[in-house]
């Protein structure tokens, strides 16, 4: 201890934390910097312990440095130690518990150092109370000694237990986020208490709370004890009088209630009870609420945020979905700033964007970081003066100095992606930045243009839906005689406009509309706003309700992949085509149920059909199989694996009057049930459209319609009479007809792909068709188109 009663106080954090305690140290009035990484250093007395005790949020704890000196052996520490003047801190029957750690010296046996140091303080209490007995039954004064590259630094906690325990946690819950960390990320984020906030994954409530702590400017160590209050040697008033202070500080409700929610009732009955214990269950609307949910009608607020990692808790794919549309959620505010705290270190690729800022912490011993989003500035906003005085000249900490501004962050000397450690003194700000950083606010590099944290449309995006708008238009136009001519179901679009790649196809008043897969320049909140513009211009344009407008982004088939089910909407209807109905899904599938290129070749079969018997492989929805019924077909069979497909082929059937009846649905793989069935000429018609690729549990290998087609052809002609038809159609781009083994397979072929696709169509190849006939005995092909 100094002649005038000061000495060195280091305060100790969190790894990424230091300058945030700093900023804190600053608005007490102190002149902080960095010891290291996890040290803040500051001077003062025993009245500055006690504030810094008080009010740091940050800080795990407070420790007064009583010396430091080089110790490469055992006798150097001992002897060091001993100087100390242990007896103006620890009463003659104070205990005295030691802890240590080495790092990167000589002296690597911990317990062998604590050993060493407790020897020489009893040596040196013992002389200097002239006692041979220290019974140490008293209040403690905990004793670190911490050696780094052969340099020991010995302090003493004037803390106890750690400060993040404010007193109000009367369960901690699963993966819950320690206060001092929770506050340090509201300290961080542009967040006043003159702004909405919300935490939609509140878990406990601890980022909830820490916030109205802050915002009502009450002192997180103003609920509980600390062990320095007991040491004589920093008095009784330096206590009473910071507690005192802080009482005095304490301001009233916040201007907005805090939001917070979570899906967890039993973590919301814990934050509920916290937040009571806290004093600020008035300042906090707790919820069980859906992320999916959210939304706000206010506007300029803040999400502070520590979403389920899928390190600890949480199913990884489930985690990933609810990762995937965060951007699309938070886009629905789009004048607020957005603050993650995750362990998700993709988060930047999940979400298609840079973020603003980032920050890596360990919550821990897991890496996580805190990605910052900012949203526009708040108009007439202008930098705060927070000189951080109180009433009556009491100096106080300023009840919120956010470490970023709403427009861009300064360039402080934080850890971050470039690697800058806060704790080098090469790294530490300039004196114009440190003012702005102790302000809270830096606009040096404001930009007088709004963004958007999430979304938003460019110009690029409203000049490609103008062009769109006005190319649609121009085909519906068109078309508009196809409804009178009794076609109700029809493609008015197919990626005619380069820059809008989709397809569009109407149902009887409804459009259903797929996004082709293709690069571009759109984060995932931008696209989904590029879709919302997208649907309100084919409604507009189409004369239909916004709601009868359904969307997918089809993605093209890679190697082993196939389409999957999309959704559980099951948003069904029932339209005609040729005379007859159909029951369409737009909301859950790729595909419909109906193949509108098809129209044309299902004609071609009912003409076919009278008193024919047919086989319709790889059947779908059956619709070849209505159409063959209606033309008079004396019995038709369905083969497909899907049983979703086989009962929405049957309520295809019974729509239009042929279920029951001589109308068979057989569940099986194509080529099993093809190579088990009885040869003979049972059949006189075969429809076989099979699709690109498909895989199934319930098959030994998968299908792949290059390869395998011919097989399913030869297989399909032992059952077929004499003359009888195959229309067989695939819609694979590269598909090349195995000419030879269809031929041997008796069959005589013909391309009829120009007769089968419908003129609206703009790709006249959107599928490939032929017509394929057997003849009594086997002769060489004839090629045709």
């Amino acid at each position: 201890m100094a002649v005038d009663g000061t000495f060195d106080i280091l305060a100790v954090t969190n790894f990424g934390l230091e300058a945030v305690a700093s900023r804190e140290l600053a608005g007490l009035g102190y002149d902080a910097k960095g010891a290291g990484t996890g040290r803040v250093l500051f001077r003062g007395d025993a009245r500055a312990v006690a504030r810094a005790n008080m009010w740091l949020r940050s800080a795990d704890r407070v420790l007064i440095r009583v010396a430091t000196f080089a110790a490469a052996d055992f006798d150097a520490l001992f002897e060091q130690t001993k100087s100390i003047a242990w007896e103006e801190w620890i009463p003659r029957d104070f205990a005295f518990p030691v802890n240590g750690r080495s790092v990167r010296s000589t002296l690597t046996s911990v317990p062998a150092c604590q050993r060493t140091v407790k020897k020489a303080i009893v040596e040196r209490l013992m002389r200097a109370h002239g006692t041979r007995t220290l019974p140490e039954s008293g209040p403690p004064v905990t004793i670190e000694v911490s050696i780094l590259h052969d340099v020991a630094t010995i302090t003493l906690d004037t803390s106890g237990a750690g400060l993040h325990k404010r007193g109000y946690r009367p369960i901690v819950g699963e993966a819950a986020l320690k206060e001092t960390l929770a506050a340090g990320l509201v300290l961080l984020s542009v967040w006043r208490p003159d702004r909405p906030l919300i935490d939609p994954f509140c878990g406990t409530g601890t980022i909830a709370i820490e916030a109205a702590m802050i915002g009502r400017n009450i002192a997180p160590g103003l609920s509980r004890a600390f062990e320095g209050e007991a040491w004589p040697s920093l008095g009784e008033a330096a206590w009473r009088e910071a507690r005192e202070e802080a009482k005095a500080a304490t301001r009233g409700e916040l201007a907005f209630a805090i939001h917070a929610s979570d899906l967890d009732e039993r973590a919301l009955a814990i934050a509920r009870k916290s937040a009571a214990l806290a004093g600020v269950e008035r300042d906090i609307h707790f919820a069980r609420r859906d992320f999916a949910e959210l939304s706000s009608k206010a506007e300029y607020g803040c999400i502070i945020t520590n979403p389920p990692y899928g390190v600890r808790l949480g199913d990884e794919a489930e985690i990933e979905r609810l990762y995937r549309s965060m951007p699309l959620v938070l886009r629905r505010l789009p004048t607020w700033s957005m603050h993650i705290f995750t362990a998700r270190l993709d988060l930047e690729e999940i979400f298609g964007q840079k973020a603003t800022r980032r920050r890596k912490f360990y919550n821990s011993k897991i890496e996580c970081w805190y990605f910052t989003f900012l949203g526009p500035k708040r108009p007439g906003a202008k930098r705060e003066d927070e000189d951080g005085v109180g009433t009556g000249g009491t100096p106080v900490p300023p009840a919120l100095t956010p470490e970023v501004s709403e427009s861009e962050p300064p360039g402080d000397a934080f850890t971050d992606e470039t690697g800058a450690s806060e704790g080098d003194d090469d790294s530490r700000a300039s004196a114009p930045d440190l003012r702005r950083l102790r302000s809270g606010v830096d606009d040096s590099r404001a930009s007088s243009t709004p963004t958007r944290a999430f979304g938003g449309l460019r110009e690029r995006d409203e000049r490609e839906a103008r062009d769109f708008g006005a190319c649609l238009a121009k085909n519906l136009k068109h078309l508009r005689r196809y409804p009178s001519r009794g076609i109700t179901c029809y493609r008015v679009y197919e990626r005619d406009v380069v820059d809008v790649p989709l397809i569009i196809d109407l149902y009887e008043g409804r459009a259903h509309v797929a996004e082709y897969e293709r690069e571009h320049s759109r984060s995932a909140a931008q696209q989904a706003d590029w879709w919302d513009l997208m649907r309100a211009t084919i409604a507009r344009e189409a004369g239909i309700p916004l709601d009868m407008v359904f969307t997918k982004e089809k993605h093209r088939q890679k190697g082993l992949t196939q389409h999957e089910k999309q959704g559980d909407a099951a948003r069904t209807f029932v339209v005609q085509e040729g005379g007859l109905k159909f029951e369409i899904n737009l909301s859950d599938y790729i595909d419909t149920g109906l193949f509108l290129d098809h129209r044309l070749t299902r004609a071609m079969v009912r003409d076919e059909a009278r008193g024919k018997r047919v086989l319709n492989l790889f059947c779908y929805t059956a619709s070849f199989s209505v159409y063959a019924a209606a033309g008079g077909a004396a019995s038709t069979t369905s083969v497909d694996l899907s049983n979703t497909y086989l009962e929405w082929a049957q309520r295809n059937l019974a729509l239009n009057g042929f279920w029951p009846g001589p109308h068979r649905l057989v569940r099986s793989d194509v080529r099993e049930f093809l190579a088990s069935h009885a040869p003979g000429p049972h059949y006189d018609l075969a429809i076989i459209d099979p699709p690109t690729f498909s895989n199934s549990k319930a098959t030994r290998e998968d299908w792949e319609v290059a390869a395998q087609h011919a097989e399913v052809l030869e297989l399909t002609s032992r059952l077929l009479s004499p003359g009888g038809v195959v229309y067989f159609s695939t819609n694979y781009r590269r598909f090349k007809l195995d000419e030879a083994r269809v031929a041997a397979a008796g069959f005589t072929v013909r391309e009829i792909s120009r007769r089968t696709v419908p003129p609206e169509y703009r790709n006249t190849r959107i599928h490939r068709c032929w017509k394929l006939i057997k003849a009594p005995l086997p002769s060489e092909p004839t090629l045709k188109s």
